[in-house]
């Protein structure tokens, strides 16, 4: 039986499964001291066979089809990448980029998997303005994404190509409803899409704004996925084993006639991409980096993400408080939450930097004498500044640049621009677990569409995951990889799966997810819980590579009154955000019990499925 009638087979269970998140959210509320006693709007989902939690409902349910229908993880992540590249294509897509961590269950080992292009060799960033950086014909990296999707079949996956693209191809081509974040994203977008005919044509229909709910097509998208089903297809017909067939197709994308075409369409545009810039691509694969947190072993992304190590710092630098005994509502406990936000981001914009050019100092950085010493910068009774960064023991980050020429830039380049992201987690029936997070950058990377491939690269050459100061490691150089927060994160402990979650939010995923992990991890929450309980986020201005840039806090309104004065009282520049707001986890949590659940966060247009 093919899959696509298995797939079929499967709809009335899903029918049961969306019956079963109309439950009272009731039933899985937290004592937490907020303003209301209702903490959780949503309820856990349960899945004894597979879960998956996506940004978009269509995504989860893509990868709960391919797992009913005998797929693992592995399968079922590229079946969510390739939907949600047409559902948010704001967001992410096969010309994206993106960090992935997965525990394989047969070797009980976690890996991370990092899918991230370099800027075109060509480039002189000091030719360039940041806006040309951040949009348009000049800014972008190499596609990493896709080569992520067939690296991660080739070495987990059981299905093929054609198999796990199928959901997305159908999307693209048939057509599905407009979610209400992908108008408003292309709202914002519409100026820059009127100097591409390409992009115009793609996701301005007639000329015109979408409507939400509005049926939307990507004919073109749907083509190029196709033509990549085409050429795995076609080396199986020849003979080809499974991974030589699906390096056909990784082959065409970057060696081939699709990679022809990109470098062809930058060449008549007057842009900087070459074939020897696809070409000179390929995924890589690594130990997680890794630190023990409470007796919980937390894994996550080694550079060039700097959210992993971002978010290990954070962890580290609250260890010797006793945060259990003050509890989630104490304005202590958040206050030394957002100090050590301040202090671990003061050495992340340091060192972390393309480690095939850079030493990184991450063993330094985790190690205990120097966490102590960073520690030291926090007070208990008053907020800091932004400090500058420490010294790590060990290699003392001798090929990192100094970063001193600061005020050379004017205040309109050096200002960091604001990330688009999504994220999912996925667990199957064997206890292989994935958690991603793969992005565009910002909201439709570049926001040109590439030629007729129905394509956006992410536009990582933008300030933000690039320095602006043009001595800093992480400036925007032809062939360095720049810099992401996305950090998916997997925590054992004793051996076993504890949970698994990720987050969008630019230059506050880290911190995001650092919140959720002391939520689960400290005070004791339920995934759902943990996930919509009020966050803060630490933004800098103009930026975190600056020591000194002036330091906002921004906490949604749901927290106590008590909290909001206290925290001010701290010496906090504390505003108001909207009630739901700050990040979008999705997270998959095995209890005490062993019952696993899945929690979905209700600030976007995510959802948790299971069976």
């Amino acid at each position: 039986m093919s899959i696509f009638c298995r797939l079929s087979i499967v709809a009335a269970a899903l029918l049961l499964q969306f019956m079963s998140i109309q439950l009272s959210a009731q039933e899985n509320a937290y004592p937490l001291q907020m303003s209301s006693t209702r903490v959780s709007h949503r309820p856990e989902v349960p899945g004894p066979n597979g879960l998956v939690t996506a940004g978009h409902p269509l995504a989860s349910i893509t990868g709960l089809r391919i797992l009913m229908a005998g797929g693992n993880a592995a399968d079922a992540s590229v079946a969510v990448l390739a939907t949600l590249n047409v559902v948010r294509p704001q967001m992410s897509g096969a010309g994206g980029n993106g960090f992935f961590t997965y525990y394989d269950s047969d070797s009980q080992t976690p890996y991370a998997l990092s899918a991230t292009g370099a800027a075109p060799r060509e480039l002189d960033a000091s030719q360039l303005l940041s806006e040309q950086l951040n949009k348009g014909i000049n800014a972008g990296v190499v596609p990493g994404l896709f080569g992520g999707w067939i690296s991660l079949l080739q070495r987990f996956g059981t299905l093929s190509l054609s198999e796990v693209l199928a959901p997305a191809i159908a999307y693209a081509r048939d057509g599905h409803p407009m979610e209400a974040s992908v108008v408003r994203s292309i709202e914002s977008s519409e100026a820059l899409f009127r100097e591409f005919p390409s992009s115009s044509e793609m996701f301005l229909p007639e000329g015109r704004l979408p409507q939400t709910g509005e049926r939307v097509t990507y004919p073109d998208l749907a083509r190029t996925f196709q033509r990549l089903v085409d050429a795995e297809q076609k080396a199986l017909a020849s003979g080809a084993n499974r991974s030589d067939a699906l390096q056909a197709a990784f082959d065409l994308f970057y060696r081939g006639d699709i990679a022809k075409e990109m470098a062809g369409f930058y060449a008549a545009n007057g842009g900087l991409f070459s074939q020897e810039d696809f070409a000179a691509y390929e995924p890589v694969w690594s130990a997680p980096i890794h630190a023990r947190y409470r007796g919980y072993d937390i894994y996550t992304s080694p550079p060039t993400s700097r959210g992993g190590l971002e978010v290990l710092m954070q962890l580290k630098l609250v260890e010797d408080f006793d945060l259990a005994a003050m509890g989630w509502g104490d304005p202590q406990s958040q206050h030394l939450m957002i100090e050590a936000v301040k202090v671990a981001k003061a050495d992340i914009y340091k060192y972390v930097a393309d480690p095939r050019l850079y030493e990184v100092p991450v063993a330094g950085m985790l190690a205990s004498d120097y966490l102590d010493e960073r520690r030291a910068l926090i007070s208990k009774t008053q907020a800091i500044g932004f400090p500058g960064p420490g010294i790590p023991q060990g290699d003392r980050g001798a090929k990192v640049a100094a970063a001193s020429s600061f005020t050379s830039v004017s205040p309109q380049e050096e200002a960091s621009v604001a990330g688009s992201t999504t994220s999912f987690s996925i667990r199957d029936k064997d206890g292989n677990v994935m958690a991603a997070t793969p992005t565009h950058g910002g909201a439709f990377g570049t926001g040109v569409v590439v030629g007729g491939t129905g394509l956006t690269f992410n536009n990582g050459t933008r300030v933000g995951s690039t320095s602006p100061y043009p001595d800093h490691a992480n400036y925007a150089r032809g062939g360095q990889v720049p810099i992401l927060n996305n950090s998916p994160i997997i925590v054992m402990k004793d051996g076993e799966f504890v949970m698994a979650l990720g987050t969008p939010g630019g230059e506050t995923i880290g911190q995001t997810q650092f919140q959720v992990l002391v939520n689960v991890l400290d005070f004791g929450m339920p995934v759902q819980a943990a996930i919509e309980a009020p966050r803060f986020s630490v933004f800098a201005e103009p930026n975190f590579y600056k020591e000194g840039s002036k330091i906002t806090l921004r906490f949604e309104d749901r927290l106590s009154q008590q909290q909001f004065d206290e925290l001010r009282e701290l010496g906090h520049d504390l505003r108001l955000a909207p009630s739901f707001s700050l990040g979008s986890i999705q997270a998959i949590l095995r209890n005490s019990l062993g019952t696993v659940t899945a929690g979905a966060d209700p600030r976007r247009a995510a959802q948790a499925v299971g069976w």
